[in-house]
């Protein structure tokens, strides 16, 4: 449903989201072969990966930095030797166990693994090759028939 502020603009949807690449090889690897997103290029335009085939945002938040330390470090402080994230990402799975697998297999440091959050969700976060927050999820409270 639209969102109309007081402003006057009316929100109708997360038309985009998608992390700057400053590694392309890196980031193709963990987005499009690790993860399997449907990925394509348009003709022209080197590098540039999209898809229009994924589903829209569930949830957006503005989350404070010592709210995401404290999920994936159990302390308020982000750690002095990790890059500070400047966008969080949660992509919802089948199966988080298996994703869990992958990640690890392919040598992705998790900052959490499998955590059950307090409202229900199961969590395994890491930073990707962007420095974005990223964690595969299970959300059984976002998911509808088709995606259980």
């Amino acid at each position: 449903m639209p969102h109309t502020m007081p402003n006057g603009i009316n929100v109708l949807f997360v038309a985009g989201f998608g992390p700057i690449v400053t590694d392309q090889e890196k980031s193709e690897r963990l987005y499009k072969d690790i993860l399997g997103l449907p990925l394509a290029s348009i003709e022209g335009y080197s590098g540039y990966l999209y898809s229009a085939e994924i589903q829209g945002v569930k949830h957006f938040a503005l989350w404070p930095l010592d709210k995401a330390a404290l999920s994936c470090f159990g302390k308020p402080e982000w750690p002095e030797n990790l890059p500070v994230p400047q966008a969080w990402l949660e992509i919802d799975v089948a199966d988080i166990e298996s994703a869990t697998k992958i990640l690890e297999a392919h040598g992705y440091e998790l900052l959490t693994r499998l955590r059950e959050e307090p409202w229900g969700q199961t969590v395994t976060r890491f930073l990707s090759p962007e420095g974005i927050l990223l964690a595969v999820a299970h959300t059984p409270f976002l998911r509808d028939e088709e995606t259980d």
